[in-house]
């Protein structure tokens, strides 16, 4: 069929960038459709990045505090909140330019609009400087993101909640806050502030905080914040929101009781939604589940030549992974539209990374000890603590613990996780070793320098290896 482009990309964030990067060098006449004001994204400019910045920040300012446990003495300390907020603004413009640099230099067309269907090839884009204009496309990648999820409760809009990008934008430090939340945004917030020396108060409805997370490590996570002053409550029912006493006030049910929560702010960090609005996915007979379009491990909807990647497909909202869902859904639009025999690639999440830069933080990768039990995979676990290791013990970094999780029949890594000190950091070990399906003899086989923080992994490796 003659057609405007070979692929044309609805959203410009992550999974769209990635997609048309990929495609362009492929030979596919490419056009992204972006009518945001600021080119980027949720991850540059409204997620990973500025909460890290903002992070970063707090991480600063905690280590000054613990000054004299380590034989220093630090005075005048002082959080500034509009010099964190200005640090915070000048990063992500750099890196924001970059990208609309890029989307607007690259091999490929891009309109500043908001696109909706008028059919399964053709779509209406209402044009940022006005007009209209119709673009058919032979096959189609939604990449639209997600946007901040609906309040629970109306009473929170009447208090003046705060949603996560009212909090990343402001230069304002309350000097006590709750958070609505249990998830890794939720968490990394009351990270943040309880690292600049605030009162915390964070609430999750759930029975533990990161669902879907091995409760040991849930645990950890939580037994961490609350060493660090967050009051953590899980297992939760909210009950009403009011303002009294120029405080705001959280009601809420917590073991058969009723506890009232206080605190000059509140945020809502109850996670994001699907961004569907406006694009008419009924008039591309695209079936909607939950909020999202459905999507098979090939990207394709139901109409098997319109796509989705990035937060609006999940099932993962994870930077990285909308990258590869992007990547491989411009390859298979390729592979569609050449009309070969050659079979569609599919998404295979057994290197599945998550981190929370949370204090301290959580990374973990592939299958945990819960989803392999319901899988009905034989496996066999260990684990080593923090306090009882070297490196740590110099730190003063001793929450938490590693652990490995490896196949009962040959010993191959199935899984890793850590909690405590850069575990970010540490956890690309692993994701290594599972890459090239090392075993865990293999693991405890690999040199350590000592005393290093890596070396922690030995330890659960010759466990396993016996």
């Amino acid at each position: 069929m003659s057609a405007d482009f070979d692929f044309l990309i609805i959203g410009g964030g992550s999974a769209g960038y990635a997609a048309a990067r990929t495609a362009t060098a492929l030979g596919l006449k490419t056009g992204v459709v972006d009518g945001a004001e600021d080119l980027g994204g949720l991850c540059i400019l409204r997620g990973c990045m500025p909460s890290k910045t903002l992070l970063e920040s707090a991480s600063r300012f905690s280590t000054l505090r613990r000054a004299e446990e380590f034989g220093l003495r630090a005075s005048g300390l002082e959080v500034r909140g509009p010099e964190i907020l200005e640090r915070k603004r000048r990063l992500i413009g750099e890196f924001a330019a970059y990208r609309q640099e890029q989307l607007q230099g690259g091999k490929f067309e891009l309109v500043r609009g908001w696109a909706r269907f008028l059919d399964a090839n053709t779509i209406e884009v209402t044009l940022r400087d006005g007009g209209t204009r119709r673009i058919t496309a032979k096959t189609f990648l939604l990449a639209t993101g997600s946007v901040v999820s609906e309040a629970p409760l109306v009473a929170l809009k009447e208090i003046g909640c705060w949603s996560t990008d009212d909090a990343l934008d402001s230069a304002e430090v309350p000097a006590s806050v709750i958070i609505l939340g249990g998830g890794a945004t939720a968490v990394e917030f009351a990270t943040y502030y309880s690292g600049l020396g605030r009162e915390v108060t964070l609430i999750q409805r759930g029975g533990q905080l990161l669902k879907g997370t091995d409760p040991d490590l849930a645990a950890a996570l939580a037994h961490g914040l609350r060493n660090r002053g967050v009051r953590v409550f899980t297992g939760t029912r909210l009950v009403g929101a009011e303002n009294a006493d120029g405080k705001k006030r959280i009601i809420f049910e917590h073991d058969g009781k009723t506890v009232i929560a206080e605190a000059s702010r509140v945020l809502q960090a109850l996670g994001r939604s699907p961004n569907t609005r406006g694009l008419a996915l009924d008039a591309a007979d695209i079936r909607v589940e939950n909020g999202r379009p459905s999507t098979g491990a090939t990207q394709q909807t139901g109409q098997p030549h319109i796509f989705a990647a990035g937060d609006v497909s999940g099932p993962y909202e994870i930077v990285h992974i909308a990258i590869q869902q992007g990547e491989l859904a411009a390859r298979n639009a390729a592979r569609l539209i050449s009309g070969g025999t050659e079979a569609m690639e599919q998404s295979d999440y057994r290197l599945k990374l998550s981190v929370v830069f949370s204090d301290p933080e959580i990374a973990v990768v592939g299958r945990g000890e819960a989803e392999l039990r319901e899988a009905g995979v034989a496996f066999r676990a260990a684990s080593y603590p923090f306090n009882d290791h070297g490196k740590s013990l110099c730190m003063g970094e001793t929450d938490g613990f590693v652990k490995l999780i490896a196949a009962a029949d040959g010993g191959e890594i199935l899984g890793g996780a850590c909690v405590g000190p850069h575990a970010a950091e540490l956890i690309h070990e692993i994701v290594v070793a599972m890459r090239f399906r090392a075993t865990a003899r293999q693991l405890a086989e690999t040199p350590h320098y000592h005393p290093t923080l890596s070396e922690i992994w030995m330890y659960p490796a010759e466990e396993l290896a016996g």
